[in-house]
C-alpha cells in the first residue's frame, strides 16, 4: 500500500506548494487599487456623448475604484491629438480617428462602443433649403464640419462621395457645434453643415436650419451610409491598453453599465440625469431629440464587425489621405473588454 500513498502524498503536496505560491492552478488575482484615468471628450453635453457624464453621476466610475477626469473639447481631433501626446489616458471621440491614424504608425484602438450610427445630421439653411435637396445639390456651397479632419468632417466626404463628388467639390468650413454652428447658418457662412443633438433641435425649432440627412438612427444611416457606421467611443493607445488591462477593464465595466442603464431607462429619465445647462434652455426638446436617437446607443459597448468593415470602406474610399492605404482591422478595435465586462 506504501508504494500508492506516497506519490499521492507527493502530489498533494506539490499541488498544494503550486497553489501557494502562485502555480499555475491559482486564480489570477484582481487589482482593484484606486486609479486615475484622463479622458478627453469631443463635447461633453453633446447627446452622442452621453455615457461619459452619465457614468459619472451615476457612480460607476467610483463603484470601479476609478477617478475618471472628464476633459471637455470641442473636437473629437483634438482629443485623438491629445491621446497621442499622452497627455490624457483615452479620448472619446469617432472611430474614423483610429483608423486613420494606423498607416501614419500610430496604434490606437476603440476599447468601447458607445454607438452604431453618428447621432449626426446634415443641415441646411432654412433659406436655401428649396435649391439644397439632395447631397449631390452640396457641390460648389461651403459645407460646415467641428474641424477639418474631424468624424464630421469623414461623414460629409462619404456622403459627397456617394452622391458622386469628390472632397474638393464643396468648401468645409470649422464651425464647432452648438452656439458657434448655430451662428455661422444664421449668418450664412455656410450653406449647410454637420452637427449633432442639441443642435440640430435647436436649427430645426428656430427656423434657422432643416434636416437634409438624418444620421441619428441605425435605420436612417444605413440608407444614407450603406451599413452600420461605429461612430463615438473611448479610443487609447494600443500600448496603454496592454499595459493597463486591468484599468481598462474596469473603466469598460462602467461604462457597459452606463449603456445598460440607458437602454432600461427613458429618454426623460436619463434627461433628469444630467446638467440642467446640456438642455439648451430646452429641456422638452432635449428629450425629445434622445428619445429619437436612443436606438443608436449599443446595449453592451461591443463594435459590430460589419460596422467596422464599413467604416473602413468609407475611409479607403473617399478620404484622400488613406486612398491606397492598408489597415489591419483587428487591431483597431477589441471587445474583449466588453466581453468580460461586470
Amino acid at each position: 500500500m506504501r508504494i500508492f500513498i506516497r506519490p499521492l502524498l507527493f502530489v498533494l503536496t506539490a499541488v498544494f506548494v503550486l497553489t501557494a505560491c502562485g502555480g499555475s492552478t491559482a486564480a489570477p488575482a484582481t487589482d482593484n487599487s484606486p486609479a486615475d484615468v484622463k479622458i478627453m471628450v469631443g463635447g461633453l453635453n453633446k447627446q452622442i456623448y452621453i455615457p461619459n457624464k452619465l457614468a459619472e453621476l451615476l457612480g460607476y466610475f467610483k463603484e470601479q475604484n476609478l477617478n475618471v477626469t472628464l476633459i471637455d473639447e470641442g473636437s473629437g481631433q483634438a482629443s485623438e491629438e491629445e491621446v497621442i501626446a499622452g497627455n490624457v489616458d483615452g479620448g472619446s471621440g469617432s472611430y474614423s480617428h483610429v483608423l486613420e491614424l494606423q498607416p501614419k504608425g500610430k496604434y490606437m484602438q476603440q476599447v468601447i462602443q458607445f454607438q452604431i450610427a453618428p447621432g449626426e445630421a446634415e443641415m441646411v439653411d432654412a433659406k436655401k433649403a428649396d435649391s439644397i435637396k439632395t447631397a449631390a445639390d452640396l457641390k460648389g456651397k461651403n459645407l460646415g464640419v467641428t474641424s477639418i479632419g474631424s468624424g464630421t468632417h469623414t461623414i460629409s466626404l462619404a456622403l459627397l462621395g456617394r452622391a458622386g463628388l469628390t472632397g474638393t467639390d464643396a468648401k468645409f468650413v470649422a464651425v464647432g457645434a452648438g452656439n458657434t454652428f448655430i451662428a455661422a447658418m444664421q449668418q450664412h457662412v455656410i450653406d449647410a453643415g454637420m452637427t449633432t443633438e442639441p443642435t440640430i433641435s435647436r436649427l430645426v425649432k428656430s427656423g434657422i436650419g432643416k434636416v437634409l440627412i438624418d444620421l441619428r438612427t441605425p435605420t436612417s444611416t444605413r440608407a444614407a451610409l450603406g451599413a452600420d457606421y461605429p461612430f463615438i467611443g473611448i479610443f487609447m493607445m494600443s500600448t496603454y491598453v496592454s499595459s493597463h488591462k486591468g484599468v481598462v477593464q474596469r473603466l469598460v465595466n462602467a461604462y457597459v453599465k452606463t449603456l445598460k442603464w440607458m437602454k432600461a431607462h427613458t429618454a426623460a429619465e436619463i434627461t433628469d440625469k444630467m446638467p440642467t445647462d446640456y438642455y439648451a434652455g430646452d429641456k422638452e426638446g432635449y428629450v425629445a431629440a434622445l428619445d429619437g436617437q436612443k436606438d443608436s446607443f449599443t446595449a453592451d459597448g461591443k463594435m459590430p464587425a460589419a460596422g467596422a468593415q464599413n467604416a473602413l470602406d468609407i475611409e479607403l474610399k473617399y478620404v484622400k489621405d488613406m486612398k491606397g492605404a492598408t489597415v489591419d482591422l483587428s487591431k483597431t478595435y477589441t471587445n474583449d473588454f466588453a466581453n468580460n465586462a461586470k
